[in-house]
């Protein structure tokens, strides 16, 4: 007659399991000048010219084409100091030029200031390139005006304005691709307006897509941002797909564990947790803690268990008495119980409370070590604060039954029976002595 005490304190790890992993949706949102404004040597836009519409403007005399060429000499050589210097010198004479020329005098700024990295500067010498009037410059030049300020805009990190000019860009221009759309849906982000960014972000995606090129990275990112602040889950797990497809990253494993999870697609959050523990990305202790509790969930409790053994060898998992425990829990799981018990010694030691010699003292027994049963059960009382001390004398009861230790049996077994819920099974254990003591003393005579 023996109690089955192995399978003990496993449902603790099951409903953790059930937590879901957590999920970091940061939107990874880049503007560089020389990603977005792509300014060019402004030379070519001299002449009135534009692959979308034609505009008659002034013409250029020579002596101002002269001086301009200076500039465009110095500018080739990105001697900018000696730009701004021939520019400085062509100024002094503005008095004298058709706004043709003015606007083309601070085309030349913006595009030098702009290589200098002066910002503001540049900003403000596009600005006067509009200010000559749009009927007097090229449409290039307008178009180009329009979208460079904005694009700075952007690195200055002024989301107002470059919206505004942005959307005078979009309402001049013919010619609008994805990647405009995409450096709109950017500003939009920028500056708040989450339904106009998820706009302008599926409008770029999808031309890319229409296209067969696959959009770039952070465009997924934000488009898979802007769906989880709307909670659409299935939409955020469909832009992580191609994430990882195209731009695999552990970080991105991660997350679409995580919204697989969400999902309750309890086996693929597995596959691809696992993929990003292959490929490195989970080094804290929740992470690694996580990906064990997922394998022991799904019927692999051997792979959790070595989750857990390398993270603590490697310090990445805390030896605490609950980590311990957990590791003890993943191989008796795997009935890899020679592997569980020195886990779970440790963890009691560690531990400040009884209950896991008292575990122990189950397990002992249930392997017909009635000794180390009786060894266990002495540290488990000596700790205390347990549960249900009536359970703990019952298998002392039977540890020393077994040894034929009766009077100490039947002390046990009465501590047992002070707690009701133990009483029925305590007194059959008693009788079960009481007729054992009896028999020896009859084979005794």
């Amino acid at each position: 007659m023996k109690m089955t005490t192995m399978t003990k304190g496993i449902s603790r790890f099951v409903l953790r399991t059930s937590v879901a992993l957590p999920l970091v949706m940061a939107p990874a949102v880049s503007v560089t000048v020389l990603e977005a404004v792509g300014v060019a040597a402004p030379f070519a836009q001299t002449e009135a010219q534009s692959d979308e519409k034609t505009r008659k403007v002034p013409a250029m005399r020579e002596n101002v084409f002269k001086k301009l060429g200076k500039v465009q000499e110095a500018a080739d050589a990105e001697d900018w100091n000696a730009a701004l210097a021939a520019l400085r010198d062509m100024e002094a004479g503005k008095e004298d030029y058709n706004a043709y020329e003015m606007a083309q005098m601070y085309y030349f700024y913006g595009f030098v200031n702009y290589s200098m990295e002066r910002y503001q500067q540049a900003i403000s010498a596009y600005k006067k390139v509009l200010a000559q009037g749009v009927e007097n410059i090229p449409v290039g030049t307008e178009l180009n005006s329009l979208k460079t300020i904005a694009q700075l805009n952007m690195v200055t990190e002024n989301f107002d304005e470059a919206l505004k000019y942005l959307n005078r860009w979009f309402a001049a221009s013919d010619s609008i691709g994805a990647t405009d759309y995409a450096l709109r849906g950017q500003a939009y982000y920028q500056n708040g307006d989450e339904a106009g960014a998820l706009k302008d972000m599926n409008k770029a995606v999808s031309m890319y897509e229409a296209k067969g090129k696959v959009p770039k990275e952070n465009w997924l990112s934000l488009q898979r941002f802007l769906y989880y602040e709307k909670n659409d889950y299935k939409t955020v797990t469909s832009i992580l797909e191609k994430l990882v497809k195209h731009y695999p990253k552990g970080e991105y494993y991660k997350q679409l564990s995580g919204m697989y999870g969400e999902l309750k697609r309890e086996k693929d959050q597995l596959h691809m947790m696992e993929a990003a523990y292959i490929a490195g990305a989970l080094q804290k202790e929740k992470e690694l803690l996580n990906m064990a509790y997922l394998f022991m969930g799904n019927d692999v409790p051997y792979k959790g268990a070595k989750v857990i053994k390398k993270g603590i060898d490697e310090k990445k998992i805390e030896r605490t008495s609950e980590n311990l425990e957990t590791l003890a829990q993943a191989y008796q799981m795997a009935r890899e119980l020679r592997k569980s018990i020195p886990e779970l010694e440790a963890a009691a030691k560690l531990s400040d409370e009884g209950k896991l010699y008292s575990r122990l003292a189950g397990i002992y027994l249930d392997l017909d070590k009635n000794e180390k049963a009786l060894e266990m059960g002495g540290k488990a009382l000596k700790k205390g604060d347990l549960k249900r001390p009536d359970q703990l004398y019952i298998v002392l009861g039977m540890a020393n039954a077994n040894l034929k230790n009766y009077d100490n049996a039947l002390k046990n077994l009465e501590k047992a029976k002070e707690d009701e819920r133990s009483e029925k099974f305590a007194n059959q254990w008693i009788g079960f002595v009481e007729e054992e003591m009896k028999r020896e003393e009859q084979l005794a005579i």
